[in-house]
């Protein structure tokens, strides 16, 4: 499944048994690469014969390189029938925790720009690939999208063999699969496929094998990359393939038998299939009492229609259907719009783009100065526009409750928005009508997406109290003793004493 660089089959020399024929072929490979290094070796028992260690400066660990590689190389003294070879050295000098013999091209020059350490040896044309990494990476800490209250708070960084090291942590089972393979054909980057053998539904770990092979890349520098290849209706705002930072988050998809799918190089890490309630679930739910996490999460459903509706239904009502607010409210709008120049529509329009405006420049600005812009302009722009008669103050409240209420769903934030505007477009034309049309055709679409041949509406489809078990609320854990059967054909999940 290894996607192969290109570029490196087409360069694919025959290095040979003599280290300065090897080096000058290296070196040609490497063309104006000043950061490769070639450091030569030899053995006071064997001076006749010379080693060279081949490495990219800042890649390695010195340490390793000096106490692992060289220092044993150096001092090394073999019997005296013993006859030196790339065998012994594999097997009796190197104290590298990784040691592989290769004469493939490929491999070799992947090993040199990954952090590892080529060992060249006079009359073998075969290199050993000595593992000493040492570049940094970030240090393990709580993503900043996905903070809670109370659980774990550890999160994956850019590392990949740090990140499969966090998830076998809470997986503690030889049934955790991880499947190797790469991306890029010049970025070369590694990735992973997890799965839980005996629980992953064995259709979506084929079907998701399958896309990855379906398309050639030069650079894969994070997981949308990926992700925008293989997700089921591209064109669709809603998401169809899940994404975290957090190894507990992972954990939990596979033991209800998704897949996972890491990637060097980024902390995002991608779970198929994606069902459209997840948009709504917080991991901070299950370590929650369940009636708390079942309010926050019907807090997060109502958010979702106040973010997509409130604006639409407020345009319809005030412009088509003033008859049915009552006759106070009715005053009140109408009194408050009394010199605004502008219709309500073009108006909430106009709000809707400044309050984003504000929210992104919020969001890209340093720390706290980010949220004090954003309270701030929010505050002076709504007062100011008020106070000049631009916009009503009723829709500064609505604009305002419509973007708190999208802040409560990150996860869904993109689509939000766009079915904000294309329901407010609808109920500008034919009023509550035109709303109606509008969240028919959304629930039409919803009903219509699959993920890796799971429809992501599957929750909605079950009538069974067990299905319902995790949607809307989270019932108790005795309660949920088997997994969703339309993820894994392992459903028992939990088996009670008196059942054993």
């Amino acid at each position: 499944m290894e996607k192969k660089n290109a570029d490196q089959k087409e360069e694919k020399v025959a290095f040979t048994g003599r280290i300065s024929v090897n080096k000058k072929l290296l070196q040609g490979i490497f063309k104006n690469d000043e950061t490769l290094t070639f450091r030569p070796v030899e053995n006071p028992a064997f001076p006749s014969i010379g080693f060279c260690l081949v490495y990219i400066d800042g890649m390695v660990n010195n340490k390793l390189v000096n106490e692992d590689v060289i220092k044993p190389l150096v001092e090394y003294r073999p019997g005296q029938k013993d006859v030196l070879s790339l065998d012994i050295i594999a097997k009796q000098v190197m104290l590298s925790n990784s040691v592989e013999r290769t004469s493939d091209t490929d491999e070799i020059l992947q090993g040199i720009v990954y952090g590892d350490c080529i060992l060249m040896m006079d009359g073998f044309s075969d290199f050993l690939i000595l593992n000493t990494k040492g570049w940094g990476s970030r240090s393990v800490s709580e993503p900043e999208n996905e903070k809670v209250i109370r659980g774990p708070r550890e999160g994956f960084n850019e590392a990949l063999m740090m990140n499969l090291s966090m998830l076998r942590r809470k997986l503690r089972t030889p049934d955790l699969k991880m499947e190797f393979l790469r991306f890029g054909t010049r970025s070369n980057t590694k990735a992973c496929i997890c799965y839980l053998d005996k629980i992953v539904n064995k259709e979506v770990l084929t079907e998701l094998k399958k896309r990855l092979q379906t398309f050639t890349i030069d650079g894969t520098l994070d997981a949308n990359y990926i992700n925008e290849f293989i997700k089921d209706s591209p064109y669709s705002p809603f998401k169809t393939i899940g994404s975290t930072e957090k190894p507990d988050i992972v954990a939990a998809k596979l033991l209800e038998g998704r897949v996972a799918l890491f990637l060097d190089g980024t902390p995002v890490v991608l779970t198929v299939p994606f069902l459209f309630i997840e948009n709504f679930q917080s991991d901070e739910d299950y370590y929650l009492n369940y009636f708390f996490a079942s309010i926050g999460r019907m807090l997060r459903l109502i958010a979702f229609f106040v973010a997509t509706s409130i604006p639409a239904i407020y345009v319809a009502l005030t412009t088509f259907h003033d008859e049915m607010l009552p006759l106070a409210m009715t005053m009140s709008i109408s009194e408050a719009r009394q010199g605004v120049p502008f219709p309500t529509v073009l108006e909430a329009v106009l709000m809707l783009i400044v309050f984003e405006m504000l929210r992104e420049s919020g969001a890209r600005m340093p720390g706290m100065m980010g949220q004090a812009l954003s309270i701030v302009g929010a505050l002076v722009i709504g007062q100011a526009a008020v106070e000049a008669k631009i916009v009503s103050a009723p829709m500064i409240i609505i604009v305002g409750v419509t973007g708190i209420s999208g802040l409560m769903i990150p996860r869904v934030k993109g689509a939000t928005i766009i079915l904000r505007f294309i329901l407010l477009a609808m109920a500008s034309i034919l009023g509550l009508h035109g709303y109606m049309f509008g969240a028919l055709g959304l629930l039409i679409h919803l009903f219509n997406l699959n993920s890796f041949g799971i429809p992501i509406m599957s929750s909605a489809y079950e009538n069974t109290l067990q299905d319902k078990k995790d949607i809307a609320v989270r019932a108790p854990w005795w309660f949920m003793k088997k997994r969703p059967k339309y993820l894994s054909p392992n459903e028992t999940r939990e088996t009670s004493r008196s059942e054993k």
